[in-house]
């Protein structure tokens, strides 16, 4: 925990303090070795949410992104259940950041306990199994609902640079079709280009995949990696969100689903 209170006030952890629980109210000590982020524990060594986890460096790092305020708020349940959340924001928006693997029924309660969640997920120790592929027009643009994309497959350059047949071209989509790659639309992709991309994910932590809520893939870029899926097709993509964007929605809006919902548009040279 990054928090407890000392003397009914928050405070972080400071070498030979002890502090009170936020949510159990039991007694916690404060950790602050030289190779350990400063902390607190439990006394007693049990943790009173079972979703706690060891915290890191960039975990850390995103919380201190945001006012004290809105880090490590507790959620009372109307049934009771109580947990502690990495980030609450004014507008009521919650914020899980998850470095460690996640099962897909730990990852689901948390989405129903929360309901208005976002997740944002470390994504650097998987870099190497993850590529971006080519750039997609925006899925509402007139040059989108002409193009049949194939899906980009981890080892097949050509799906991975962009390959699709015009639906105008090739009605009968069950007979041979005229293949194109992102090189014969070049200017109408950049003019339609939102920050969608193909993506392949080799050995990908499918938990993501079919989250319930919004996830943010973090690579340590200045941008933000947003699952989605490709307007009313079934192809799984992403978008490129600015982290600063990110920030401030999350601080303004007041649903999930309406953070960088206005995305950027590609600057033309």
């Amino acid at each position: 925990m990054q928090y407890a209170l000392v003397d009914n006030t928050r405070a972080e952890a400071t070498k030979g303090l002890k502090g009170i629980c936020p949510g159990c109210g039991l007694i916690v000590r404060a950790k602050c070795g030289s190779k350990v982020i400063h902390h607190w524990a439990h006394e007693n060594r049990v943790q009173c949410d079972s979703w706690w986890e060891n915290e890191t460096a960039w975990h850390r790092a995103w919380k201190e992104l945001f006012p004290a305020e809105c880090r490590e708020v507790t959620h009372h349940a109307v049934d009771g259940e109580i947990h502690r959340a990495d980030i609450k924001t004014p507008s009521g928006i919650y914020i899980e950041v998850q470095h460690s693997q996640i099962t897909d029924l730990e990852r689901l309660a948390r989405e129903r306990f929360y309901k208005n969640l976002v997740w944002i997920v470390d994504a650097k120790p998987f870099r190497n199994n993850f590529r971006l592929a080519h750039m997609l027009p925006h899925h509402d643009s007139d040059i989108a609902q002409d193009l049949v994309w194939y899906k980009a497959e981890w080892g097949l350059e050509g799906t991975i640079s962009g390959l699709f047949y015009r639906k105008s071209q090739n009605p009968d989509a069950s007979s041979w079709v005229y293949v194109e790659g992102t090189h014969h639309i070049e200017r109408e992709l950049k003019l339609a280009y939102r920050g969608q991309h193909q993506y392949v994910w080799k050995k990908p932590r499918t938990t993501w995949i079919e989250a319930t809520v919004p996830v943010y893939l973090d690579f340590g870029e200045e941008w933000l990696c947003r699952l989605e899926q490709y307007g009313n097709t079934n192809l799984k993509i992403l978008r490129l969100i600015s982290k600063v964007q990110f920030l401030r929605d999350c601080m303004l809006e007041v649903d999930v689903k309406k953070i960088a919902d206005n995305p950027f548009k590609l600057k033309n040279s």
